[in-house]
């Protein structure tokens, strides 16, 4: 039965996301080619920055490439590893380098194990579209960063599979997309939340699959399937699925099947404004930045 009207159909239980990751961990560096693209795009992002941190924490670390990549370019560096999934930070120990060894922590981003202004940088890499209350992970990061240090992120805007979207919309009433959140509310969160210069742009990616089944097998094995609250319940029944099949096939281009990913990144520095410059940046308030109609 579709949820109560008085419940939020796309909120997301932390206890639902911690099991579907849990039980995608041996999966999940085969699946997620598209999580390791984005990385790869936001540590290029750090060549601009002067920093030399002691402490950071690689928030929403999945099974650890970041966290590796981190510890080579920061190698005096201690890096944290923190992510909900436990078994997500079991096969991080495959990234793990002997005289190179980052830590490992499970927590919840919005209740960090960690001292107020302790960490020099926080890097996350598409960890903020599972999490319901931006507010609140930007304010407990904002916590544990020192004044002046670095806050960068990679999440997913609300364009970001649209043509699912679109092809289950015209199916049913049931949430199959999850809400994904626009740049300008993620800017405004870390204003809120007491950050300063806030850097937010997004570009968009374009993946191609053969078949809508493989798209569904990717995002099932890198535990990123459908968990809103107003997801079906059970397996679609066979009428709905043909219906979502007509609709879907007139987005096939060429012979496969494209899907629209808007990555949001956002760059912005823990209390007053940042002394040291980035080399080259020009750098953009995010309250000049016109609003989507």
């Amino acid at each position: 039965m579709p949820a109560p009207r008085s419940v939020d159909e796309y909120f997301l239980d932390p206890r639902l996301i911690r099991r579907a990751f849990d039980a995608a961990a041996a999966t999940f560096d085969s699946a997620a080619v598209v999580h390791a693209e984005i990385r790869t795009r936001l540590l290029e992002r750090l060549d601009v920055v002067r920093l030399d941190p002691s402490l950071i924490v690689d928030l929403g670390a999945g099974t650890g490439h970041g966290s590796r990549a981190l510890q080579d370019r920061y190698p005096r560096s201690q890096v944290l590893a923190i992510d909900l999934s436990t078994r997500m930070l079991v096969e991080a120990r495959r990234q793990q380098r002997w005289l190179r060894r980052f830590r490992r922590t499970a927590a919840d981003a919005a209740r960090l194990p960690l001292r107020d202004a302790g960490v020099d940088m926080v890097f996350s890499n598409l960890m903020l579209q599972w999490c319901n209350d931006p507010d609140a992970i930007f304010r407990e990061t904002r916590r544990v960063l020192r004044p002046g240090a670095l806050l960068t992120f990679a999440s997913l805007g609300p364009d970001s599979l649209r043509e699912l979207r679109r092809a289950w919309a015209a199916t049913d009433a049931h949430v199959h997309v999850h809400r994904f959140i626009d740049m300008h509310d993620l800017g405004d969160a870390l204003m809120r939340a007491g950050f300063a210069e806030p850097v937010m742009d997004t570009e968009r990616l374009t993946i191609t699959y053969p078949t809508v089944d493989a798209l569904h097998r990717e995002l099932q094995d890198s535990g990123s399937a459908n968990h809103a609250t107003g997801r079906p319940r059970g397996l679609s029944g066979r009428a709905a699925r043909e219906r979502f099949a007509q609709n879907i096939e007139a987005a096939r281009v060429d012979g496969v099947f494209p899907v629209t990913l808007e990555v949001v990144y956002g760059h912005a520095w823990a209390g007053t404004s940042h002394k040291a410059r980035d080399r080259g940046e020009f750098r953009v308030g995010v309250e000049a930045i016109g609003r989507r109609s």
